[in-house]
């Protein structure tokens, strides 16, 4: 799981320049309609931070550095999104103190970032980016011989086979934050399975659908990453105990009244460590002083109490639009105060 720390370490020093108001343009388009070349492909594998077995299985996986960047970008924009309204909002500053630690927030960052992988790896096997891999030919689903296969189903199979061996994923460590880890990465994995879907579509007389054609997709990864966020907040805290009947450690979480403790479930989040507050500057987060918030939901919170500035913003936008014939809308450019607030310093 080691990529999972080195792609994050690669984010903050790609990303270091980053206002953080352009979240669709941070990084090159992942997919350019120009194939890449062999020499352009063993480039971006060269300037990845990468271990050296990952950088070799990168210069023969012709596209594995696009959907690697892909990832990033996908994990990126998404743990932005769900944190918009937090005190951490997945702000790059900190990021190298905050993933040596084992808070919650480290927790979700693993998570999405090894299910930002696996969706991003399945995509590319689907659309043809990926030479060693191809579409979902889901064996073992019922009925099968009355399904046509006529639409290329997103590889999450090979993905997942593909992404542990990538990662390097062996025999767990007794080491705590080593499990930890572990269990989070693959709490994210499990996240995109439990969005995998059959599709279908009906083919016959009438609509009759005496022939159907199916595939298997992908939830958008927006839709993984709102479960994950979901995850996070319901995240367990964990110590380690010695199984006495195999000798080895395990995770276990808090003692419920009158019972042993139970083991975490593989889909929960786990940490160690109660976070900071992240409402003043440290080495984990910039503070919260001079977010943007809503004032009836979400600046008491953010703004620790500290109180909020109101000022006044003129915003245009189109206003009183009819439709001409035949076939455009004209609209007037409307002036419009906004109230905004932000979270004062002291």
């Amino acid at each position: 799981y080691l990529i999972i720390k080195n792609f994050l370490a690669c984010v903050d020093r790609t990303l270091s320049e980053l206002t953080g108001r352009e979240p669709l343009v941070f990084l090159p388009s992942p997919y350019s309609s120009e194939p890449t070349t062999g020499k352009a492909h063993v480039k971006q594998c060269e300037q990845m931070t990468l271990t050296r077995r990952q950088k070799r299985v990168c210069r023969r996986e012709a596209g594995l550095a696009e959907t690697l960047r892909e990832s990033v970008r996908l994990s990126l924009l998404e743990c932005r999104y769900q944190f918009r309204n937090e005190r951490w909002n997945c702000s790059l500053d900190g990021r190298g103190g905050l993933l040596k630690r084992a808070f919650k927030e480290t927790a979700f960052l693993q998570a999405v970032s090894s299910a930002a992988l696996s969706h991003a790896l399945a995509k590319a096997c689907s659309s043809g980016r990926m030479e060693r891999c191809t579409c979902d030919d889901s064996p073992g689903l019922q009925h099968r011989e009355a399904w046509q296969w006529g639409v290329c189903g997103d590889n999450l199979k090979y993905s997942t086979k593909f992404l542990k061996r990538f990662l390097g994923q062996k025999r767990v460590s007794k080491d705590l934050r080593a499990q930890i880890d572990a269990h989070n990465i693959n709490a994210g994995i499990r996240a995109v399975k439990s969005g995998m879907r059959t599709t279908c579509k009906c083919h016959g007389v009438s609509g009759s659908c005496a022939v159907r054609t199916c595939w298997k997709q992908l939830s958008a990864f927006h839709d993984t990453a709102r479960l994950l966020k979901f995850r996070y907040d319901a995240a367990v805290r964990v110590l380690s105990v010695t199984n006495a009947a195999t000798g080895e450690t395990e995770l276990t979480g808090p003692r419920l009244q009158g019972n042993a403790s139970p083991r975490p479930r593989p889909t929960e989040l786990v940490f160690l460590e109660e976070s900071p507050s992240f409402c003043r500057p440290s080495r984990y987060s910039p503070g919260t002083a001079g977010r943007s918030c809503s004032k009836d939901t979400s600046c008491s919170s953010l703004c620790c109490g500290r109180g909020y500035n109101t000022a006044l913003h003129l915003a245009t936008l189109s206003c009183h639009c009819q439709v001409r014939w035949c076939c455009h809308v004209e609209c007037q450019t409307c002036v419009r105060e906004e109230e905004v607030y932000t979270c004062k310093e002291h």
